[in-house]
């Protein structure tokens, strides 16, 4: 197959970047996606000049570190796939590809493809965990849940953190993101202690990190490898806005006799 990548260059994020065609003939139908750019980072190496970077680990789907925009749709056109498992059987010889990262004033560029998601990082670390022991693997059917509690739990666990979410959303927002890692860890009695904790803290962070708000279009869970479900963001929604109205009730609480006080002087 012979294919015409148009990718976009740029050595940083001070400086302006472009589009560059590339035409690369020796392509394999059973290639992956990013494959073919290994083939044509080695022709450019071969004629001294610099590679495409471009993000990449297990290559297996799992890893989450692949992504970009491919002819505009976030890591391309087979639905439920990262840029590492499309194959280029899915495109046709003589087919032109526009390559572009992920555009988010969340995700600022570093170079050509690779942007910085770190502020995912951020959500994670604002509120992902739990404080409850859940002892070792064989202990893992000493608490019954049941199915249903631990599909969904596990659909939404099945996130990994490309992105592809942010790019392919009109705000740029992280709402199936927080949404998944929410409904993943509040969803299972292990995680309920801290659940209005968590959703507090993580939504709050979500809005640092200069993400867009959610208009519940849905082409977060149309591009999204792992299909998360919208509905997830229907949990972190009244996740929050329970854990709100107790936070709100607790200071009234607390401030009650202070008013009582300030009354009768």
């Amino acid at each position: 197959m012979k294919l015409k990548l148009k990718i976009w260059r740029q050595k940083n994020c001070k400086e302006k970047g472009k589009f560059v065609q590339y035409a690369v003939d020796n392509v394999d139908p059973e290639m992956s996606m990013l494959e073919c750019l290994d083939v044509l980072n080695e022709s450019l190496i071969e004629r001294g000049e610099e590679p495409v970077a471009f993000e990449h680990d297990c290559r297996e789907g799992i890893c989450g570190s692949c992504g970009f925009m491919i002819n505009g749709v976030a890591h391309g056109p087979e639905r439920a796939t990262t840029v590492c498992q499309l194959t280029m059987r899915h495109f046709k010889d003589g087919d032109e590809l526009a390559i572009e990262p992920w555009r988010s004033v969340a995700f600022p560029l570093v170079k050509d493809l690779v942007v910085d998601r770190s502020a995912f990082d951020h959500i994670i670390e604002a509120g992902g965990y739990i404080s409850v022991s859940t002892g070792n693997a064989q202990d893992g059917n000493t608490l019954l849940i049941g199915k249903d509690t631990a599909d969904k739990a596990m659909d939404a666990a099945a996130c990994i953190g490309c992105g592809a979410c942010v790019a392919a959303c009109p705000n740029a927002s992280a709402a199936l993101f927080t949404g998944a890692k929410i409904a993943h860890l509040g969803t299972l009695p292990q995680g309920k202690p801290e659940r209005d904790r968590r959703a507090l803290s993580m939504v709050s962070q979500m809005n640092v990190e200069a993400f867009g708000n959610c208009t519940n279009i849905g082409e977060c869970t149309g591009v999204c490898p792992k299909e998360i479900p919208l509905e997830v963001i229907a949990t972190m929604n009244r996740d929050y806005l329970l854990a709100s109205c107790k936070k709100r009730e607790d200071i009234a609480t607390d401030i009650s006799p202070v008013i009582e006080l300030a009354a009768k002087g």
